[in-house]
């Protein structure tokens, strides 16, 4: 049976793509055919490519058409919302949840990376997290670990929460910049966030999800149950 999860985090540039590359690296280490989706990518490379759906792409053991894999790509490095109304484009929840499904039909594990934090606008009416509850997946939270992260982890995970979907785990991800007192701000997002802990990544300049995925583990099925809210 194929799972799938939808990976956001607490806001833009704290490691979503790293973390989502490595706990595809981590199913692939025990044996499963996984595969990630960015449904909506905004900034592309000299070579075409958005160097996100590029990530994705290079830590799947499971080949998708590009479509698939990134039904909605534009070119500037902007906000997504902004960046479809320049392009005269509506983003459709139904043709991503299409690609979804045609990737679980070849996937056992699937990550579906949204863009930004978990609140950020895909439309003039509409949300990553409006896509979430569109897609009815388990959410993992990816916790960048700096100031203000506390703050932000609780409002995301209570957002998710609130909408009925499942919290089926959080990732402690490291930074270019040290986080002060990190431990400790780890143990009160582990006593505070109503979910389990999948790992705390450390910060590398290489980007190595292959360490990485060491350092993490895979949701637990008992996720897919109701969620308590």
């Amino acid at each position: 049976m194929s799972t799938a999860y939808f990976l956001t985090g607490t806001d833009t540039e704290i490691g979503k793509t790293h973390i989502a590359c490595a706990l595809l690296e981590r199913a692939r280490l025990l044996g499963l055919r996984a595969t990630g989706l960015k449904p909506v990518a905004a900034g592309i490379e000299a070579d075409g490519e958005n160097d996100d759906v590029r990530r994705i792409r290079q830590a799947s053991n499971v080949a998708l058409p590009a479509p698939i894999r990134n039904p909605y790509c534009f070119a500037p490095p902007i906000a997504p919302h902004l960046a479809a109304a320049q392009a005269g484009v509506e983003i459709d929840f139904a043709r991503i949840a299409a690609s979804l499904s045609n990737a679980q039909q070849h996937a056992d594990f699937v990550v579906v990376e949204g863009a930004g934090g978990f609140c950020i606008p895909l439309g003039p009416d509409q949300t990553s997290a409006d896509l979430a509850v569109a897609l009815q997946l388990p959410v993992i939270l990816v916790v960048g670990l700096r100031l203000g992260c506390l703050n932000h982890a609780l409002l995301t995970a209570e957002a998710i929460t609130r909408r009925g979907l499942v919290l089926a785990g959080w990732v402690g991800n490291h930074l270019a910049t040290p986080m002060s007192h990190a431990a400790e701000n780890m143990a009160t997002l582990r006593a505070l966030l109503p979910a389990p802990c999948l790992g705390e990544v450390s910060w590398r300049d290489d980007g190595d999800v292959c360490t990485s995925a060491h350092e993490l583990q895979l949701p637990s099925a008992d996720c897919f149950r109701s969620p308590t809210i």
